[in-house]
Formats: C-alpha cells, structure tokens, sequence
C-alpha cells in the first residue's frame, strides 16, 4: 500500500511500511555494515530514506552515535551556518471544538479561561512584542468554526501587518491554524502569510483516533492531507511536527520522515520547517499520563537524526523546553527557537494572573528575549530576525534550490547581521549589546565575498544612522 506520490493519507503514511521499516531497523542496529553505507551516504549532505534514518535512530553503538552528532552538527553549519532565527508565539483565541485528550483547550475543559482577543487587543499585543524586538510571529487559534472563523483568521493577519510602532514591524506572520480547506488556504496565501503549520500530533492512524475522539480534528485522513491542499492553495512554505510522548518515537519519527519524502514527491517542495514539542504540563493536562514519554538522551537523538535526513529543512524548538535542553539542541541542528514566549491569550501586555489561566501549556525557559539573544550571541550563534526570503518571494522551490546548493548562506548571513544591528539599536541591554556589536565586526570578516562585505558595512552605517529593513 505503501506509496509516497500517492493524495491518500493511509497511503503515503501506511501503517504497514512503517511497522516494516521499524522491523528493519531492529535487524540492523548492530550491522555496522549497513550503519556505516548509511553515515556514508548522509556525509553527502542530500538526506536519508525513513527507512535508513530509522536504522541509526535505532542503534546504540556510542562511536556511531558520536559520529551522528559530529555530522549533524556539521550538517547544520553547512546549511544554515551559525545563524539562529528568532520569534514568539501570538495565541489569539483559545476556544475550541475538539475533543484533543492532551491540549488543555479541549471542549470539555470547563475551568481553564476562555479568551479570544480582539483587533484592538491584538494591536496591544503586538505593539508589546515589537516593544521586545520581534519580526516574526506564529499566530495560533484553537479550532472553532464560530469563535474563530477564517475571516477573523484573516482580519487579524491584517492588523498584525499594519502596526508599525516606533521602529517596529513585524515583517512575517506564520500562521498555526486546524486542517482546513483549499479555497481558505488561497485566502491565506493572499493574506501574505509565510509558513503555514499544522502539527499532526502523531501518525499512527489508530492512536490519532483515539487522542482526539471528538470534533472534526477525529478524521485523520483530513487532517493528515493539509498540507497537499495548503500547497495547491498557494502556500509553498508548510511547517511540519509530531507532539513526541503520544505515541512511541519511532513510529512518529518514521512517519515524520515519511510526510517529508511525500511532499517532496508530489510537490517538489519539502517542509520548510519541522517542529519537535514534547508533551508538558498543562491546565487539565498530566504528561505522566503519556506513557510514552521520552528521555532528553533520545530527544537529542531524534533532533541530530532529523537534521541529517532532512538537512536543508528549518528545525524549530520552542518554550516548552528549558535553557539546557535548548543549547544541546541548537547543536545538534535546531535553526529555530521562539523567545521571551507566552502561551496564554493576551499575555504579553501584563502576566495573566495565575487564577485567570488560558494558556496552552507551561513555558520552561522563561526568559526575557534580551536574555535569550545574550545566551545565543555568548555561544557565538548569530541571532536573526531576518525575513527577506520570504519578502523577496524566495519561498518554497526557489528557497529549497538554494538551500539544497548551500547558496542560501550568501544572503542570510549579511541579513541576519543586518536585522541583529537593528535589534541591538533599538532594543538591547547594554551587555547585549556591547557583545552583539562585537559578534558583527568578527562576523563581517566571514563574508566571502567583498562587494557583500562592503554593502553590509554600509547598511550597517545606515542602521546607526536610524535607517531601517536593508536586505539582500
């Protein structure tokens, strides 16, 4: 049944081949033959099958494992250098019609607040988190058709996109929203949103069913064809993630591996991005009720293994894990992570009080976005809040082609300097910024090319002289 160009879920997430594959595996986690065709072939720097990631996700040999992490870590500095984007999170509406047993925005959910902002609120929201110094921004809604309809989806996109606030903007707007329909996803891409996400929870058909057994995120097959309709639809940039702890690792990194494989197939386009939250603590929700659980041994595993299959996909890694857990991903291939994050409906204009609580689940690393830039810029990652890809309609195919040629590294750098001086201008600590201003000048000497070098200096100039959004 198994087939990677097939539109039906079942199909090119089959059950069947994933249980085959998980099989193989285990008959090959010793065979340090096999392991070592497959170190081989992912020193090349184009990706593995699921099948062949899957061998390595199952083998404990520590000297493999070491030259895993060498080669992820390799991998991730051949892509996307040392470049770490940053954005926040922007929860309008919490009200929903699912029945999901792990979110605590579940229908019957009856004593978490229920809250839904309005235009003027986002507007508050927004002028508060360009205040921080974000650009971009993943708006996220629970799933209900009266509360939270595509036209408020699309009303709010509109104000988020107008607000400019002292020398603030946010320049991209991603958008986390329930499987929905083609004709709503146009409506979308005309919205000029960038990444549309859409976690599947898990793939595991029967467990899926069971995690959500009421409301219309039930049907799995609908749920797991979004992206296929988001791209017909326009949207060329689609964000990928499981929501590890549902269901046992292996079959949701199988099956991740396999949604990557199919949209390559059929579109041409892989996931811009892959997400890999785990199952925390929430309102209503206990994790120690997932038995499937997994150690911060295995989820540094499973980032590393992503990274060499996937190499040219952008790996995000939220709040919902601490400081530690954080720095060993970025190692390990993460190009991504949010920052100085509130999970709740209109947190970032005052701390919601603790009795009055709507958030999604509980924030692990609670630091400020000053202190996350200052952590990053001391481990010697360049903090970027770059969008001009997406501005410059370098999306789907046209970014791919250039990150799969490693090109992309000749403009994001410049840029993520660019949109760094910006932020250390307009809204660092002086630590941050004395630290920040010196990551630039050693940073500039690492531009190949000297007309680039030049051109960022001189922007760069202009940024001190109060001139804003340079980009190549």
């Amino acid at each position: 049944m198994y087939n990677a160009k097939s539109m039906k879920a079942e199909e090119f997430i089959s059950d069947e081949e994933i249980k085959a594959t998980l099989a193989y595996a285990d008959a090959n986690k010793d065979n340090f033959e096999v392991i070592d065709q497959i170190i081989a072939k992912a020193k090349l720097g184009k990706g593995l099958t699921h099948r062949e990631a899957s061998v390595l996700l199952a083998c404990d040999n520590e000297e493999k494992l070491q030259e895993i992490y060498d080669l992820a870590k390799q991998i991730k500095e051949d892509y996307y250098g040392n470049r770490i984007v940053l954005f926040a999170p922007l929860y309008l509406s919490n009200y929903c019609i699912n029945g999901c047993v792990y979110c605590p925005y579940h229908m019957k959910n009856k004593h978490i607040s229920r809250k839904k902002l309005t235009q003027d609120e986002i507007r508050r929201e927004v002028i508060a988190l360009q205040d921080m110094g974000h650009k971009r921004l993943a708006i996220e809604l629970g799933e209900d058709p009266v509360n939270n309809p595509i036209e408020y989806v699309l009303e709010s996109i509109k104000t988020i996109y107008d607000i400019k606030h002292k020398n603030g903007a946010i320049r991209r707007v991603n958008v986390n929203i329930a499987a929905t329909t083609v004709e709503n996803y146009k409506k979308l891409h005309d919205a000029g949103i960038g990444t549309y996400i859409l976690f599947q929870e898990t793939y595991n058909k029967e467990s899926y069913e069971q995690l959500h057994p009421t409301g219309p995120k039930h049907d799995y097959a609908y749920h797991t064809e979004a992206m296929d309709r988001a791209m017909e639809g326009g949207i060329d940039d689609v964000g990928l993630g499981v929501l590890f702890g549902l269901e046992m690792y292996r079959y949701e990194f199988a099956g991740i591996l396999m949604h990557a494989e199919h949209l390559e197939a059929v579109h041409g386009v892989g996931p811009h991005t892959i997400s890999v939250p785990r199952v925390k603590r929430a309102d209503d929700i206990d994790p120690e009720a997932f038995d499937n659980g997994i150690s911060d041994d295995i989820f540094e595993k499973i980032i590393a293994l992503l990274r060499v299959a996937v190499p040219y996909t952008g790996m995000i890694i939220s709040t919902r894990e601490g400081k530690a857990v954080r720095e060993k991903a970025l190692e390990l291939g993460i190009s991504q992570i949010s920052g100085g994050s509130r999970t709740s409906v209109g947190g970032y204009v005052e701390p919601e009080p603790e009795e009055d609580n709507s958030a999604q689940f509980d924030v692990s690393d609670q630091r400020t976005l000053d202190e996350v830039l200052n952590w990053l810029i001391k481990l010697d990652y360049v903090p970027s809040f770059c969008t001009a890809c997406y501005r410059e309609g370098r999306t789907g195919d046209r970014f791919m082609s250039l990150c799969k040629s490693k090109q992309i590294l000749n403009c994001c750098h410049p840029n993520a300097l660019l949109t760094l001086k910006e932020y250390l201008e307009d809204y660092a600590s002086d630590d941050t910024r004395a630290a920040g201003l010196a990551m630039i000048e050693r940073e500039l000497e690492r531009i190949p090319n000297d007309k680039v070098r030049d051109v960022a200096k001189a922007r760069l100039a202009d940024i001190s002289n109060g001139k804003r959004d340079f980009r190549f």
